[in-house]
């Protein structure tokens, strides 16, 4: 029956003893529906009254105070689980004027390396008792903004971004106001930030890393090294081409314009331009990757094309993420830990949350270069 049928349905008489069973179905049902429109929430005060103890000693319970005996604990506990009592935490929260959520959005939730950093910031926060709102920008600053917005009519009491490319520090500012507490990761926010917009900043060692792969490269014996993958306007992007601008310098070897080579930072796209980095006249020996996403697709490319990986093609990646070491060939790449960086992140928020006058800061974290099978010496 439709909705508009089942109006009909419910507003004809009765008309005798052949209407009556459907009448009497109308009457019960809307019977029951008042029941559950009328049904009380249960209360701190009912699970009081049952033990026989205050209100006060089960929110003490609730709280995981030690002040109550731990009989009197199992009691109240008991009787929470026997009548069914929920927790209304947003109202805890209204009263209290705090929040117990924080809010994490992630550009590229397909990555693994943000699902490893998003693992890590909700370890962090549920060790002291907050709760993390999770939502992705999918590299789209329009998105972005309109998933901030929603998330603030949540009020979570910070929020940890890992900015879309190209994401204004003001459409930041506009979309979360300038008091909620909030830490920007892995890439910077484009523009001037408004007068009194302070945020904190964890990045990575981007340079430092791609450095390290591309001298390693170079120690092995590579001299056409390309850097495959990402987009020059991102932040992130920009520090590790200039790593790899840095080494080769270093070594004596000029950077040359054709060896940079842009894709989107994943492996589908990562795999399709792989014919670009093969046509290049000389072609590479080997590629310094954007990410362990980009490597482990040109992977997949060069296989495709006829080159063996880790035979008479070398490639690094950057990440380490938990697939990059039993990937075929195993990935020599530079090791961020991103699980680490994400309990590292919901520290700073946290810091923030409980100082909100402290003045911005930026960490830079460090790493290191993973060696595996992926980079091997240039073939004969």
């Amino acid at each position: 029956m439709g909705f508009h049928a089942a109006l009909q349905h419910r507003a004809a008489p009765c008309r005798g003893p052949a209407d009556a069973a459907g009448c009497r179905a109308w009457i019960d049902l809307n019977a029951v529906g008042s029941g559950l429109d009328k049904r009380r929430r249960i209360t701190l005060n009912d699970i009081a009254r049952a033990c026989g103890v205050s209100r006060a000693t089960v929110s003490l319970v609730l709280r995981g105070s030690p002040l109550v005996h731990a009989d009197t604990r199992r009691l109240v506990e008991a009787e929470m689980q026997r009548q069914g009592y929920v927790y209304n935490r947003a109202a805890a929260n209204l009263r209290q004027r705090v929040s117990s959520a924080v809010a994490l959005v992630i550009n590229d939730l397909s990555n693994p390396f943000f699902a490893e950093f998003a693992t890590g910031v909700d370890e962090a926060l549920g060790a002291k008792g907050y709760v993390t709102l999770l939502g992705s920008s999918n590299e789209s600053p329009a998105r972005q903004r309109q998933v901030l917005a929603s998330l603030m009519e949540h009020h979570p009491a910070g929020i940890i971004l890992s900015p879309a490319e190209s994401s204004m520090a003001s459409d930041v500012a506009l979309a979360i106001g300038r008091h909620t507490p909030l830490l920007v990761f892995n890439r910077q926010l484009t523009g001037d930030p408004e007068p009194g917009f302070e945020y904190d900043f964890l990045g990575l060692d981007n340079r430092a890393g791609a450095r390290a792969a591309t001298a390693r490269l170079i120690a092995l014996g590579h001299r056409r090294i390309a850097f495959y993958g990402g987009h020059a306007g991102s932040s992130s992007c920009r520090e590790r081409r200039i790593g790899y601008q840095e080494a080769l310098r270093e070594a004596g070897l000029a950077p040359d314009e054709r060896w940079l080579i842009e894709t989107a930072p994943t492996r589908l796209e990562a795999n399709a331009r792989a014919d670009a980095l093969l046509a290049l006249e000389p072609a590479p020996t080997a590629a310094v990757c954007y990410n362990d996403a980009v490597a482990l697709g040109l992977m997949l490319g060069l296989v495709r094309l006829g080159r063996r990986p880790g035979e008479d093609f070398a490639v690094t990646g950057f990440d380490d993420i938990p697939e990059a070491a039993v990937g075929i060939p195993p990935l020599t790449t530079v090791s961020v830990a991103p699980r680490e960086r994400g309990r590292q992140a919901a520290e700073l928020l946290l810091q923030r949350a409980a100082s909100p006058t402290l003045p911005g800061r930026s960490v830079i974290a460090e790493v290191h270069l993973t060696e595996r099978d992926s980079a091997p010496a240039p073939a004969p």
